[in-house]
């Protein structure tokens, strides 16, 4: 009987660190968000830009809305080496609300990217749109 209850223990055990292990290994794998800037809509303009002042190349960026919904119609991210990415966004992005995670082509140098967007109900409030990214 005790070794029956020292087996069942051990193997739940074992399931556990393999289920932190898969969780490690995947949590890796997607990479840490880091903050890489910010801007205010304005609503005067539909067009801003975010200029990346950390080094080192990413993998996928992605928008944090807060203070107002945004919808966004495009988005193109200028590299430090070869040509931009122009990405087609149509999204709409609650206050609150983060937009889907966009891939980077070749895991490459971010020197700025550009949004185009629209107002989706502001009224007096002004937006703060927060740029992230994983490595």
């Amino acid at each position: 009987m005790k070794v029956r209850t020292s087996i069942r223990m051990a193997s739940a055990l074992m399931l556990l660190l393999s289920i932190g292990l898969v969780s490690n290994a995947q949590r890796r794998r997607e990479g840490r968000w880091e903050f890489l800037g910010e801007a205010h809509a304005d609503g005067r303009v539909d067009h801003d830009t975010i200029h990346v002042g950390k080094g080192g190349a990413f993998r996928t960026i992605q928008f944090e809305i807060k203070g107002g919904a945004i919808e966004f119609r495009r988005v193109v991210v200028h590299f430090e080496d070869g040509p931009n990415h122009d990405i087609q966004v149509r999204d709409r992005v609650v206050a609150g609300g983060r937009s889907r995670s966009i891939d980077i082509p070749g895991r490459r140098k971010i020197r700025s990217i550009e949004f185009w967007y629209g107002s989706a109900g502001w009224g007096s409030r002004r937006p703060t749109l927060y740029l992230w990214g994983t490595r």
